[in-house]
């Protein structure tokens, strides 16, 4: 009987190894839509590989390599039914169906809101997660097929940009990028924009920072200025200084 336990239980080790990188391979061919874009078709999915794997791993009875050619299987669908999804309208509709209307030209869409199976409470608890608290702010909502809501707000409602207010609009010149790490220059960093080290340590020169050890993180901003935090928990105070 002793025996018997240790073999199960090696099975089941061995098993669940062998399954965790399948999986993890499996994953990563899918891609990130499964994260990013979690409609309904790919979160049964999600849920019909994590089942398979599951019983591949605890129940002993299902032979592991029948379990094994389902989960490949599996990934092969969702992955071709992808593409034919990215190449035909039709069947994309047929998989993800349509976004929905729920508010058009600021007046609720009671047919929109049946079909998508929702009431007038769900609906206000959405556009509060977005920040309205007001149906008379919405000209537009529409129901995503992933779930969420989009919402495009009356323009007296809408804030300002920057257009609005005649204020600066030009592009930034870097993205903001860490180039100094735990008193360590990131060299790639700096590589990519295009930046040398003579030109990080003049900017610390300014600063008054002497040595790169010094320096628990540093960033080169928008506009080519550097922020600063040294070690110790005691930021330079010209940190943002655009210099």
């Amino acid at each position: 009987m002793e025996n018997f336990w240790e073999v199960n239980f090696l099975d089941i080790v061995i098993r669940s190894v062998i399954t965790f990188m399948v999986i993890l391979v499996l994953a990563r061919i899918i891609g990130k839509k499964q994260l990013s874009q979690l409609t309904f078709f790919h979160y049964i999915t999600g849920i019909t590989i994590g089942s398979i794997a599951g019983e591949m791993t605890t129940q002993l009875k299902t032979p592991f390599f029948d379990g094994i050619v389902a989960l490949l299987c599996w990934t092969v669908l969702t992955l071709l039914m992808s593409f034919i999804s990215i190449k035909s309208t039709k069947i994309r509709v047929i998989v993800d169906d349509r976004p929905t209307i729920l508010i058009q030209d600021g007046v609720i869409n009671q047919h929109g809101l049946k079909k998508a199976r929702l009431h007038v409470d769900e609906l206000a608890m959405l556009l509060r997660e977005q920040g309205v608290f007001s149906f008379e702010e919405v000209q537009y909502a529409v129901f995503e097929t992933n779930g969420e809501l989009s919402i495009m707000k009356k323009s007296q409602y809408s804030p300002a940009t920057k257009k609005d207010v005649s204020a600066n609009v030009s592009q930034p010149t870097y993205f903001p990028t860490e180039v100094i790490s735990d008193g360590k220059i990131v060299q790639k960093n700096l590589d990519e924009l295009n930046l040398t080290e003579e030109w990080l340590l003049n900017k610390l020169k300014k600063k008054k920072i002497k040595k790169v050890e010094d320096v628990f993180f540093a960033q080169v901003l928008e506009d080519g200025s550097l922020y600063v935090s040294l070690f110790n928990n005691k930021n330079n105070k010209e940190g943002l200084s655009k210099n």
